[in-house]
């Protein structure tokens, strides 16, 4: 009898203490949510990247990687076949080669003629001036032919000389006359189109302008070339960085984690192939208002691995409320509403031992230092 009563005071007493215990930690707040924000730990986690073909789609020709390799920005990942792209810039550089030659020949030919159309000018200029001597030649003729006529008609009138010194005097003018006439004519001729004054210097020869009319339009077509030349190696270029995004290359250091794509398959543009994982390290800790209060975003954090106690120094990169611990929160039966927990990011620099899935803490220093 006496067994039994020492038997259900014990029960009593140990129902006790847990109901006390109980009490005690729902008062202090010992449940999940609470042991979270006092830890202050985080798991170490590398983001991921999904990489794809950058606006161009075709068949896979080659896997250059495999499953957990490391890997360096830059480095192939996958290739496209690039058949059709290659044909067309070829095709593409033999257009503009056939181009370029156009363009050279019309301008030797461009060059050769106003060449021709100077030295022309400078032939009739030459021309002119020798035309003007002649004419200035036959006037002075003419002018003595008709002096000495003149004092022939004395002479035949006082009987000092025959009739027919008058008659030859007479015919020497009249050839002078004829020859001065023909040189002036000549003269007018070389200088159709110049002014009333006949500036030689300023002389707008109808032929040689027409020449060099000619010669502007064939210019004219040539820069036409040129600007459709120069359209093609626009071509060219697209052309050459399509072929180039084929090749697809690491946007930056980190290891293959998951190949999405096989060789032989036809691959859209913009489509993930590979999954990478970075060398962009963080974890997350959960901090109540008040010490969450006392960070800022930049500010450095220093944690210590729990696998080597490695230091692992970080930067704050955001500070936010976090949801799913309200929501939580909200479920105890205690209802503690008048606490808040705070997620705040960490990036760390990389590091030798440092790896993904490790357990960060941070002591709780660093919030209070500050």
């Amino acid at each position: 009898m006496n067994l039994k009563r020492k038997s259900g005071s014990m029960g009593i007493i140990f129902l006790g203490v847990l109901f006390v215990g109980g009490l005690l930690l729902t008062y202090k707040g010992n449940d999940a949510i609470v042991l979270a924000v006092e830890k202050k730990d985080g798991i170490l986690t590398a983001e991921q990247v999904k990489v794809s073909f950058d606006s161009v789609g075709g068949r896979l020709v080659n896997e250059a990687v495999k499953e957990s390799q490391e890997i360096k920005k830059g480095d192939v990942l996958m290739e496209l076949d690039s058949t059709d792209v290659d044909l067309s810039i070829d095709k593409m550089k033999t257009q503009i080669a056939q181009v370029d030659a156009q363009i050279k020949s019309k301008g030797g030919s461009i060059d050769n003629g106003y060449t021709k159309a100077d030295t022309d000018e400078k032939q009739t200029h030459r021309q002119i001036d020798q035309q003007k001597a002649a004419v200035s030649a036959a006037s002075a003729t003419y002018q003595n032919k008709l002096l000495d006529y003149n004092r022939k008609v004395a002479l035949v009138a006082s009987g000092a000389v025959a009739q027919s010194e008058l008659d030859a005097a007479q015919m020497n003018l009249d050839v002078s006359a004829a020859d001065a006439a023909q040189q002036q004519q000549l003269l007018k001729k070389l200088l159709a189109g110049a002014d009333d004054k006949t500036n030689t210097d300023s002389i707008a020869l109808p032929t040689i302008i027409e020449q060099r009319q000619e010669l502007s339009n064939e210019q004219n077509d040539v820069e036409n070339l040129i600007q459709q030349k120069k359209t093609l190696e626009i071509q060219l270029k697209e052309l050459l960085v399509k072929k180039d995004r084929l090749t697809l290359r690491a946007p930056e250091d980190g290891k293959i984690l998951k190949i999405i794509a096989k060789k032989g398959e036809m691959i859209s543009a913009n489509t993930p192939v590979i999954l990478i994982e970075s060398k962009r390290y963080y974890y997350d800790i959960y901090l109540n208002e008040q010490q969450a209060a006392n960070l800022h975003e930049e500010d450095t954090i220093t944690g210590h691995s729990i696998a080597g106690n490695l230091a692992a120094a970080g930067t704050v990169r955001f500070i936010t409320a976090a949801p799913g611990f309200a929501d939580l929160k909200m479920s105890r039966e205690k209802s503690q509403a008048d606490l808040s927990a705070f997620q705040v990011r960490i990036y760390v620099e990389v590091q030798d031992g440092l790896l993904p899935g490790m357990t960060i803490e941070v002591n709780k220093d660093e919030f209070t230092k500050r």
